[in-house]
């Protein structure tokens, strides 16, 4: 992996290996991505995993493959399972090297920057060299069928999300969240309603669009905030665009948070105004902690989100109909509780990480030189 935080695919990568049966064995291997990765290391083993920052990265590909190889060696791994396009590409050529086979877990694509976009680019045609590519969504599945890849090696496994984390909830978070808004909370009435969003501050991930939609539901609704966690490099555009709203009180940027799950059961609302995803996990997560989701119809979020049953869709780039769909489940209160416990069904029947596990084992067991004692690594 390369791991600079702990994000969806991280959290997807843990939820799998701590589902998988005890027979099979797990290792994270990391790039170092300047130290950044120990964090996510440090969680792995703290589940109780192996887990190894990597010496070499990009652009030094022959010592990097030779590295992992070398582990792969040293862990007689059956499998290597690849997440991210760096592992694509250097877990590919450590496979060849030793014979294990490849299998790339395809979250989706951002072309977020230049650097981004080439190294997506190369990605793509990684993917037409490996022994199984496992896309999120069938909205990626699409995306990865349009690279070349062989039909026949692509598999949909949607990600999953660990319903234990949502058992019980801390009523100190939800006073965090409201001492974010120290002057809504003063005049603070019974429909005083925070509406939460988290990701990377990038262009992908639309979040200029819910600030605008935020100025149309404030007006509206005064007593409403919006809480945005992450980091990125749109952060500094996003507070400029927060102040030329005049809505420093009503939107806050609090920054990063490893203990999202512990904040989502205590908004009202969670929006995601992206323009692309693979199988956003935060709309999972949210659905899991009872609560609805107001999202644009990009990726594998239609495959999630019943419209009008456990959420609401809208287009992206749209911030009036976004301000529309987040306003309209603020003002009933019935609907959007009925939509959380909905929501929570959902994640129930279709996303948890035993029935991914299951899909998982039987493509590790078709792939693995021993299929009664498959490791992966």
């Amino acid at each position: 992996m390369a791991s600079p935080f702990i994000g969806g695919p991280e959290r997807q990568m843990l939820g799998l290996a701590e589902a998988l049966p005890r027979e099979y064995r797990t290792t994270f291997l990391s790039f170092s991505e300047r130290g950044l990765c120990r964090p996510f290391l440090d969680e792995a083993r703290r589940c109780g995993f192996d887990a190894l920052e990597l010496k070499f990265n990009f652009p030094d590909v022959r010592r990097a493959a030779s590295e992992v190889a070398g582990h792969l060696r040293r862990l007689r791994a059956d499998i290597v399972c690849c997440s991210g396009y760096k592992p694509d590409i250097i877990g590919l050529l450590a496979g060849r090297q030793t014979g294990v086979p490849v299998v790339s877990v395809s979250h989706g694509w951002t072309a977020a920057t230049m650097k981004v976009r080439f190294n997506e680019t190369i990605d793509r045609l990684a993917l037409r060299w490996m022994d199984a590519v496992v896309c999120v969504s069938e909205a990626q599945a699409t995306r990865v069928r349009a690279t070349g890849t062989p039909i026949a090696r692509i598999h949909v496994i949607r990600n999953a999300v660990s319903l234990e984390k949502f058992g019980r909830t801390d009523p100190e978070f939800r006073s965090e969240l409201e001492s974010l808004f120290p002057s809504l909370k003063e005049q603070a009435s019974p429909r005083f309603r925070i509406v939460g969003a988290a990701g990377r501050l990038s262009p992908e991930k639309g979040f200029e669009n819910l600030i605008e939609a935020a100025a149309l539901v404030v007006k509206e609704l005064h007593n409403v905030g919006f809480v945005i966690f992450g980091e990125g490099p749109r952060r500094a555009e996003l507070t400029r665009l927060i102040a030329d709203r005049k809505l420093q009180d009503s939107v806050v940027l609090p920054g990063f948070r490893g203990n999202l799950h512990d904040y989502l059961p205590h908004f009202d609302l969670v929006a995601l105004p992206s323009y692309t995803e693979g199988l956003p996990v935060i709309v999972l997560e949210a659905f899991a902690a009872r609560v609805p989701v107001v999202a644009t119809a990009v990726g594998g979020v239609p495959e999630v989100i019943e419209e009008g049953i456990s959420g609401l869709i809208v287009p992206p780039g749209n911030p009036k109909q976004l301000a529309q769909k987040i306003a309209a489940l603020l003002r009933d209160d019935e609907k959007r509780q009925a939509m959380g416990q909905r929501a929570r069904q959902r994640v129930e029947d279709h996303f948890t990480f035993a029935g991914q596990s299951a899909i998982y084992q039987r493509l590790f067991q078709q792939l693995a030189r021993w299929p009664a004692l498959a490791r992966m690594a």
